[in-house]
């Protein structure tokens, strides 16, 4: 499987982003992140499902203070 890219709009530092990108890389499934959001301390929880359309759905969780991790899913 491939890597799902991560772009980085909060402009986070080059380790920063190479930590996230660790921690996001084995990530292939809405469960996977729903699994990794609820390993975190404390725990993270789904900020937001923004629906697209029928098929797809863009989901958010807060990864800082005023930081926001959004997946689009399919």
């Amino acid at each position: 499987m491939r890597d799902i890219p991560l772009h980085d709009y909060a402009g986070l530092s080059p380790a920063a982003h190479a930590a996230l990108r660790e921690q996001l890389r084995g990530h292939r499934t809405l469960a996977d992140v729903l699994a990794w959001a609820r390993a975190r301390t404390p725990p993270v929880g789904i900020t937001e499902i923004v629906t697209q359309d029928e098929y797809t759905h863009d989901v958010v969780l807060p990864l800082g203070p005023r930081q926001y991790l959004a997946y689009d899913t399919t």
